[in-house]
C-alpha cells in the first residue's frame, strides 16, 4: 500500500516518528512520498530522520504556493534555487507541492504563477514529475501545465477535491489523481462520484497527514497508517476488491516514481 503524499517531516511528528513508521509497516504500507517545503530548515533536518527511520521512502521538495511570497520581485530564482534542492542526498524523485492557491491567497496571484511556471519548466528540464496543489484556480492551473509542461510534464494532482471539468483536463493532461482522507467524508459525495469515474492507471491514494484524518480518526492527527481507510473506500466506490486496488495504485506509484 502507497501513501503517495505526506508530510512526515512535519513537526507534528517529531517526537514520535519511528512509532508513526512502525504503524505504518503494520498496516502494510510499503512506500511514500514524503512532501518537503523549500526553504524550510526544520523540516530539512527531519528529513534526514525520516530517511533512517524509513528509508525507503521517496522526497520532493518545491515552492509551495504560500511561500511564493518570498520570490515576489526576484521570480527569475526560483530555478536555481530549486534545482539545487534537487541535488540532495535524499534523492528527491519530484518536483512538489507546487501550484497555485487562490482561497488563502497568501502570496499575490501574480507572483504565485510565476513562480509555479518557473517551476513546471524545471521540471521539463530535468524530467522529473511534479505534485500539483490547485484550490479555486483550475483554470489557470491547466493553462499553466499546458503552456510549460508542453505536453512532457507529468505528475499528481494530489489531495484531489476539484470537478469533474478539472480531472478531466488533468487527465487529458496524462496526470495522475490523488485522493486523500476527503473521500471517506460524508458531504463528500462529488468527490467519491469522481474517484469512481478515474481509470485505474491514474489513480492513488494519499494522507496528506497531519492533515485530513479519515473518518473515523477524523479530528485525530492523520498519519500513514490511515491511507488504509482511504484505499478501502476507494475500493468500494468503484467496486473492486481492497487488494486489487492497491496492487494498481502501488504499480501507478513505481511507474511514476521508480520502485
Amino acid at each position: 500500500m502507497i501513501d503517495s503524499h505526506c508530510h512526515l517531516a512535519d513537526p507534528a511528528f517529531a517526537g514520535d516518528l519511528d512509532e508513526v513508521v512502525r504503524r505504518a509497516h503494520d498496516a502494510g504500507v510499503s512506500d511514500g512520498l514524503c512532501i518537503l517545503a523549500f526553504g524550510d530548515a526544520a523540516e530539512s533536518a527531519q528529513a534526514s530522520r525520516v530517511r533512517a527511520a524509513w528509508p525507503g521512502v521517496k522526497f520532493a521538495i518545491g515552492v509551495h504556493p504560500h511561500q511564493a511570497h518570498e520570490f515576489a520581485g526576484r521570480e527569475g530564482e526560483v530555478t536555481a534555487a530549486v534545482r539545487s534542492a534537487l541535488s540532495s542526498e535524499l534523492g528527491v524523485r519530484a518536483i512538489g507541492e507546487i501550484g497555485l492557491d487562490y482561497h488563502y491567497d497568501l502570496s499575490p496571484r501574480d507572483v504565485q504563477r510565476e513562480v509555479f511556471r518557473a517551476q513546471v519548466r524545471l521540471a521539463r528540464e530535468t524530467s522529473l514529475p511534479v505534485v500539483v496543489h490547485a484550490r479555486e484556480a483550475d483554470e489557470d492551473t491547466v493553462s499553466i501545465l499546458r503552456d510549460e509542461g508542453a505536453g512532457e510534464v507529468r505528475g499528481i494532482f494530489h489531495c484531489f477535491s476539484g470537478t469533474e471539468q478539472l480531472a478531466r483536463e488533468a487527465l487529458d493532461l496524462g496526470f495522475l489523481l490523488s485522493f486523500s482522507g476527503m473521500v471517506t467524508f460524508p458531504k463528500a459525495q462529488s468527490i467519491r462520484t469522481i474517484a469512481a469515474d478515474v481509470p485505474a492507471d491514474r489513480l492513488l491514494a494519499e494522507t496528506d497527514c497531519p492533515y485530513l484524518a479519515p473518518v473515523p480518526m477524523r479530528g485525530r492527527r492523520n498519519e500513514p497508517a490511515f491511507v488504509a481507510r482511504t484505499v478501502a473506500t476507494l475500493a468500494e466506490v468503484r467496486r473492486v476488491a481492497v487488494n486489487d486496488l492497491d496492487r494498481v495504485m502501488t504499480s501507478n506509484f513505481a511507474r511514476l516514481l521508480g520502485a
